[in-house]
């Protein structure tokens, strides 16, 4: 089976331990539904679907480029790790 090609779509610019949500300034367009993967500089982390996204508060279920969202994650982030799309 041959891997889907990743797209990068955002950085982690701060994670909220407390509550589990990272904030990410996307550089293209994220879903609800989409697959994601979280990564480091050396390695990948974690893998998950989003399933809960926010901006300023309000639930979304599409977010455009340029915009900075708060999404639930399953593990922590650190400000720098990468996201992309699968």
């Amino acid at each position: 089976m041959k891997k889907a090609k990743e797209k990068r779509v955002g950085k982690v610019t701060h994670y909220f331990n407390k509550i589990k949500v990272g904030v990410i300034k996307l550089s293209d367009v994220l879903s609800l539904g989409d697959e994601i993967v979280i990564k480091s500089k050396t390695e990948e982390k974690f893998r998950q679907k989003v399933s809960s996204m926010e901006i300023e508060g309000k639930k979304i279920k599409r977010a455009k480029k340029g915009q900075q969202i708060g999404l639930k994650m399953k593990k922590p982030a650190r400000e720098g790790y990468l996201v992309f799309k699968t």
